[in-house]
């Protein structure tokens, strides 16, 4: 039976969104080793697997982590990538807090796990209940992030502020049905207050309590992860909208040809709105190259600009959605 998240009214308000460059970190360790489909990741996984086949073999660490994380069901740790605790915590700061991880809490962790794995290799299991095994595991993390991930990530991160802007969005003005109807097919809506997510995996019910729910979007993941232990905020992990890299635009090399290529790809790109720095990182170009045809496709009519905060964020006209839409 699919497990239930009871909702009362204080959740709405108490909810909220982040993204964590650590869970990131590890999602991508699993499309990088195969255990996970790249998707519309594909290009990068194949740009950066060498790379990452030769800190598998510096970090030993990063294969034994596969008895323990990206696991169907439950069968997978927390302390590696626990769910961030604020809005956009930097990476550095997540992984002290892996590091903080008492060595009890970690090795309680892995030996539930372990119990529910088909046996595993004596040196793997040796190395997982070591007395080094948080730190050898940070330092895997880190080079991870630092050799790979992090070229890549104002990318990545742009794409997922673009998503928590878009759901956050649908959660505060038409409310819980309207946020999760496209968030995953195993997740739904259930009239009475609840929430209904697919992982047969997990026991259940659970209650909110007032203490909301935390939405973490990811680049990677193709499918929903939940962290619903008692011990951490109660969180669901889901695809973020719009990962490929830059949609092309219907209109092709005519649209192009009209406006400039680079023009017609901020306006396909605008098919979600997004604030000039989230553009130049999904374009690969500079702030000021990007406002500068921002400026000329708002002259145009073909995009608006609405403030939010310190931020603008623009969307298309229905001129431009016409242009695009050829």
């Amino acid at each position: 039976m699919p497990v239930t998240i009871e909702v009362v009214p204080q959740d709405l308000m108490a909810t909220r969104f982040a993204i964590s460059p650590l869970i990131e970190t590890m999602h991508a360790q699993w499309a990088l080793a195969g255990r996970y489909q790249a998707g519309m990741n594909g290009p990068w996984v194949a740009r950066w697997r060498e790379t990452y086949r030769g800190l598998v073999r510096e970090h030993p660490a990063l294969r034994a982590a596969a008895a323990i994380s990206g696991n169907m069901g439950d069968a997978n740790v927390d302390f590696i990538a626990p769910p961030p605790t604020a809005v956009d915590v930097p990476f550095e700061a997540e992984l002290a807090a892996m590091r903080a991880t008492p060595l009890a809490q970690a090795h309680a962790e892995i030996a539930k796990v372990l119990a529910k794995r088909p046996q595993v290799p004596l040196d793997t299991r040796e190395f997982l209940l070591g007395p080094d095994v948080v730190e050898r595991l940070a330092r895997a993390y880190q080079a991870l992030w630092t050799e790979i991930l992090s070229h890549d990530w104002p990318r990545f991160r742009a794409v997922l502020q673009r998503d928590i802007v878009h759901r956050a969005g649908r959660l505060a003005v038409y409310g819980w049905r309207a946020a999760l109807e496209d968030l995953s097919p195993r997740v739904r809506w259930l009239d009475g207050g609840h929430i209904e997510v697919g992982l047969t995996s997990l026991e259940g019910p659970h209650r909110l309590g007032g203490k909301g729910l935390l939405f973490l979007p990811s680049a990677f993941m193709e499918t929903i992860g939940a962290y619903l232990e008692d011990a951490w905020p109660y969180a669901l992990v889901y695809p973020a909208r719009g990962i490929a890299a830059t949609p092309p635009a219907r209109g092709g090399d005519g649209l192009a040809t009209l406006i400039g290529r680079s023009r017609a790809r901020v306006l396909a790109e605008l098919a979600e709105p997004a604030t000039t720095t989230q553009l130049a990182a999904l374009l690969g170009q500079s702030l000021g190259t990007t406002g500068g045809h921002i400026a000329a496709l708002r002259r145009t009519g073909l995009i608006t600009g609405t403030r939010t905060g310190r931020s603008v964020l623009y969307a298309r006209t229905p001129l431009g959605d016409a242009l695009v839409n050829g």
